[in-house]
């Protein structure tokens, strides 16, 4: 029984995804440490390090089917290192001439960082994959809504005229942004980690380059050029951008969840059929997904904040910095993804009231020098509009 309301089973669907918990589990976590155990012997026996049989004795049996995983927690609870109790189980199952050279020349920093690479391309490919979702639904919104008047409001109150459609290009346009950083920051963060004890090849001698340089292409990663077992960036850089996504997110929450407020009307989030909105007060609406957007947001700040302690590394590798990361990062990924899909459902069944809308822009700006004319807003609205459709119709519907 899980001692983590994130992880329980009436409430883990307001902190995860199944797809990115999948990612995660131990078993997945297992298989994808083997995985990069099995393309680093490839690359060794391909530089002659180890025999081409051993590569392939060691590639057929790192599968997490073939292991005991109480054996492996009870290894690395003895031994009190990270990794040492899947490599005493995987030695159990090879054969001899594989045993010996499995593992060969690295360090767990080189097998969990590189996996943490794989980790964050999958991870940068949903979130990819559903901004894009979300912002094709904000265009057709803003579309939709081109002319619907709304007041604009600055310090809460309202302010001039706009329109909704005005309102939610912005919405659309710094989504994109996002979309440009995560493509931008593919390089730098997909790279494979291979250095050994302090990170410079020394058990490789002269082959340590090219053996890196293996490794990478058989992953499908990039060589870094120098190892990073202290140089936290990458992971401070991605969780980062992950949260500026909930961050706007949170945004687009918080102003349904404001407009949504009876008194102001103007909006209302889809609602489900058995959706109970107050136990005690039945004539609640209460905003749940909006709501919830923000408390996500909260929570990714939080758990990136601790990403980004670890760029304070001491020396050529430091327990403290790099093992926090592995809570934070996870944590990071399922709380960005989750409200991702919850705000796609938010704006896809967005329902708007443009009456209540001109009736609180008449109410309120009635007679002031403001005039009711949303030209320059439908004008910026078509530009984010028309920008949009030309680089999406050019950029890849995948990530990288």
């Amino acid at each position: 029984m899980s001692a983590r309301i994130t992880d329980s089973l009436s409430y883990a669907h307001l902190w995860g995804t199944e797809e990115v918990r999948g990612l995660l589990e131990e078993r997945a976590r297992l298989q994808g440490w083997l995985d990069v155990l099995a393309a680093l012997a490839r690359a060794q026996a391909a530089e002659g390090l180890v025999t081409e049989r051993a590569a392939d004795l060691i590639a057929t049996h790192a599968r997490v089917e073939r292991l005991d995983l109480e054996r492996i927690a009870e290894g690395t609870r003895a031994t009190g290192h990270s990794t040492l109790g899947l490599i005493q189980e995987l030695r159990r199952v090879l054969p001899l001439e594989a045993a010996e050279v499995v593992y060969l020349g690295a360090t767990v920093q080189d097998v969990t960082d590189t996996w943490t690479s794989l980790l964050m391309r999958s991870v940068g490919g949903i979130v990819w994959r559903d901004l894009r979702v979300f912002e094709a639904a904000l265009l057709a919104l803003a579309e939709a809504q081109r002319e619907t008047l709304i007041a604009g409001r600055t310090h809460g109150q309202p302010g001039a005229a706009a329109t909704f459609g005005w309102k939610v290009a912005s919405w659309a346009d710094e989504v994109h942004r996002h979309l440009e950083r995560l493509r931008e920051g593919a390089p730098r963060w997909l790279v494979v980690q291979l250095g050994g004890g302090i990170g410079t090849l020394v058990a490789y001698g002269e082959r340590g380059l090219g053996v890196r340089r293996r490794f990478a292409e058989l992953l499908d990663l990039g060589d870094p050029g120098i190892s990073w077992l202290s140089a936290r960036d990458r992971g401070a850089e991605f969780t980062g951008v992950l949260t500026l996504v909930a961050g706007t997110l949170a945004r687009v929450g918080n102003e349904v969840y404001e407009l949504q407020r009876p008194e102001i009307g103007e909006l209302a989030e889809p609602l489900a059929e058995a959706t109970v909105g107050s136990i005690t007060m039945h004539h609640k609406r209460n905003p749940e997904i909006s709501e919830h957007l923000d408390t996500l947001a909260r929570l990714t700040r939080a758990n990136a904040a601790v990403m980004w302690e670890s760029m304070v590394a001491s020396h050529e590798r430091d327990g403290r910095a790099w093992k926090a990361e592995w809570v934070a990062l996870p944590e990071v990924c399922l709380l960005t993804t989750t409200a991702l899909s919850l705000a796609v459902r938010l704006v896809e069944g967005l329902v708007v009231d443009p009456d209540r809308m001109r009736q609180n822009l008449s109410a309120h700006l009635s007679g002031t020098q403001y005039p009711d004319d949303p030209g320059s807003a439908v004008q910026m609205t078509d530009f984010v509009l028309a920008r949009a459709r030309a680089r999406r119709a050019q950029e890849l519907p995948t990530w990288q």
